[in-house]
């Protein structure tokens, strides 16, 4: 490619997709807050490789509830925020990996309990 041909095509590029409107929507809390919000499933698909025993059945529960409603509010706001709800998808889906590792790691393995597990007192009302 010619030289000229280069600087029209990075032209054409910057204008097309760096301009006005892209800055105006970078700089606002509708693109910073889920680019921030996804710490959370990126912690979630590391966590998939560490030991299940560590997995809070509870907390898993609530991320899942968590994150299927704000994949809901990112549909329902105007404009549509589709960076909050791809963010929010790959939460779901990191916690229910998540969730079915503590159910076969609880519930369906044929392992021994741990002495921790075998030793909790009964909760009394």
């Amino acid at each position: 490619m010619t030289q000229p041909a280069q600087r029209a095509v990075a032209q054409s590029f910057l204008s097309r997709y760096i301009n006005k409107e892209t800055l105006k929507y970078v700089f606002t809390t509708h693109f910073w807050g889920p680019v921030s919000n996804f710490g959370i499933p990126l912690a979630a698909i590391y966590d998939l490789q560490k030991d299940p025993e560590l997995i809070s059945g509870p907390m898993t529960g609530a991320l899942i509830m968590y994150s299927g409603v704000f994949m809901r509010y990112a549909l329902a706001v105007q404009p549509k925020n589709y960076l909050l709800f791809g963010c929010h998808v790959v939460n779901e889906a990191a916690q229910v990996g998540q969730a079915f590792r503590f159910v076969n790691y609880h519930y369906l393995s044929d392992r021994e309990p741990s002495l921790e597990e075998t030793t909790k007192p009964a909760k009394t009302e």
